[in-house]
């Protein structure tokens, strides 16, 4: 994992602006927020409004690099939250009034709690150029029994998946207490480069070589990203 560790870095880290594309502002230990949240149905467009002021709020403040929101596709009300920091102490420092108001708006109309998360980076590249509404975003949790075997299957998908024609982003991020949990980000141009992913040799390998180390199913859900 040394050679891992090295190569992060050395990586630039892509943080994301309010319409999810990334910068090109740099960090060498980076951490990252992943939340979730669902919202009732009826009430989704009044939980995508109450985060994107979360959004704003915490763009704001120094250290912020970026804060992705998704919403869930076919799933009205549900929602993924990705923040990337410039390191822990920027991390800590978050204005705890931003979440505070963010949780006050949610009470209402919310069906599940905020659950967030800590990571690390696993992986990371440049994200391609990719400014288009047609994106489609994967969120995948990857739960594994703990061992050696499931980081490099990891970071061997994210550097077969990055060279797909319609990949314009594949990062993969680490639990920052648990190590044996994964989150996955890809952003695809569109439905259809997502679903010749799906299919490609390496993505069915990784599948297969994964599957006696997971200690789950496989969570994963496609989104479009928030940009208002």
């Amino acid at each position: 994992m040394s050679s891992v560790r090295a190569l992060l870095v050395a990586l630039m880290v892509m943080p994301y602006s309010v319409q999810g594309q990334p910068t090109n502002s740099p960090a060498a230990n980076p951490v990252f927020a992943v939340g979730y949240v669902e919202i009732r149905a009826k009430e989704a467009e009044a939980g995508g409004t109450a985060l994107a002021r979360y959004r704003t709020a915490l763009e704001r403040q120094p250290g912020c690099l970026g804060v992705e929101l998704l919403a869930q596709t076919g799933r009205p009300g549900h929602f993924a939250v990705l923040e990337t920091w410039l390191d822990q102490a920027a991390f800590e420092a978050r204005d705890a009034a931003a979440k505070q108001q963010l949780m006050e708006a949610l009470q209402p109309i919310r069906v599940s709690d905020y659950d967030e998360r800590p990571y690390k980076a696993l992986t990371l590249a440049r994200a391609k150029s990719g400014d288009d509404k047609r994106n489609a975003f994967v969120v995948a949790h990857v739960d594994v029994a703990p061992n050696t075997q499931a980081p490099t299957l990891l970071q061997q998908l994210a550097e077969a998946s990055r060279q797909e024609p319609g990949s314009v982003r594949f990062d993969v991020l680490q639990h920052a207490m648990r190590g044996n949990h994964f989150t996955v980000v890809e952003q695809r141009q569109d439905p259809g480069a997502l679903d010749a992913h799906v299919a490609t040799a390496h993505a069915r390998a990784y599948r297969d070589a994964l599957q006696p180390l997971t200690g789950s199913p496989l969570d994963e859900r496609v989104y479009t990203a928030i940009t208002r």
